[in-house]
């Protein structure tokens, strides 16, 4: 059938090998604001082994509370102004894999794994392969994890743990010797539970905007006294009890 000279002629779009290729291109650039969070986290890691390494365990403890800090905030803020990517989830793993898998391993063995010989190393290794297997499932299973709780504990919170320790002792005079043996145990059980099954709450379903009880906003400001008048100790128990919290919880529903 041919096509009269009156006919209409259906609209076709042209599209040019130029065009083609200007599609097929990935946006260049990344967004600037979240990834400057997670370079100042990385930045915290790194400052945490540098200062282990000349000796100053306080300052190494404390610079991985900060990346904890900044690591909360980067996600946040990609969140809250829409500049989520891939690029900055990938940038944030790697981050993470320094500031709480390998700054934690080599402040604790700097401080007193090791004496300990082979016992030391492979303690600490068994802490970093536990944060880079957590971080490896952790970007697998994004979406497909239940929101309210984490599977295996957050590697900041087995990095705070790790840290909270050595800073609390430090701070009260408690050499690494003295908790060497300790933390030969400490360290790697910390690693294990990051690739467990154990169940820990992401506190993710938190109203923050609702109303609440006058009597948590006094818990809240307390909180915030001791931490400011003792962080180390305050700080410490805090994340020793979370991690324990999802080894209580599986007892309690074995009795129920």
């Amino acid at each position: 059938m041919s096509i009269e000279d009156n006919d209409p002629v259906p609209d076709v779009e042209v599209v040019s090998d130029a065009d083609m290729t200007t599609r097929r291109q990935p946006r260049k650039g990344v967004y600037l604001l979240p990834n400057l969070f997670t370079t100042a986290a990385l930045f915290s890691g790194f400052y945490s082994i540098i200062a282990a390494m000349n000796g100053d365990f306080i300052q190494a403890s404390a610079a991985i509370f900060i990346a904890g800090i900044l690591d909360a905030l980067d996600g946040r803020v990609a969140r809250l102004t829409h500049t989520e990517s891939a690029f900055g989830a990938e940038y944030d793993s790697l981050s993470d894999m320094v500031s709480f898998g390998i700054a934690p391993a080599l402040v604790a063995f700097s401080w007193c794994l090791a004496p300990l010989g082979k016992v030391g190393w492979i303690a600490a290794f068994i802490y970093t392969v536990g944060a880079a297997l957590r971080l490896a499932r952790f970007n697998t299973m994004l979406g497909v994890e239940e929101k309210r709780y984490f599977t295996g504990l957050p590697s900041p919170a087995a990095a705070a743990i790790v840290a909270g320790v050595i800073w609390a002792a430090n701070e009260t005079g408690v050499s690494g010797a003295d908790l060497g043996s300790i933390m030969a145990i400490l360290v790697p059980i910390t690693g294990l539970l990051m690739v467990s099954n154990v169940k820990y709450r992401s506190f993710k379903d938190l109203d923050l905007k609702g109303r609440v009880p006058f009597v948590v906003l006094l818990s809240s400001v307390l909180v915030l006294v001791l931490v400011a008048l003792e962080p180390a100790i305050v700080l410490m128990g805090v994340f020793v009890m979370y991690g324990l919290s999802g080894i209580l919880g599986i007892f309690f529903k074995s009795f129920r």
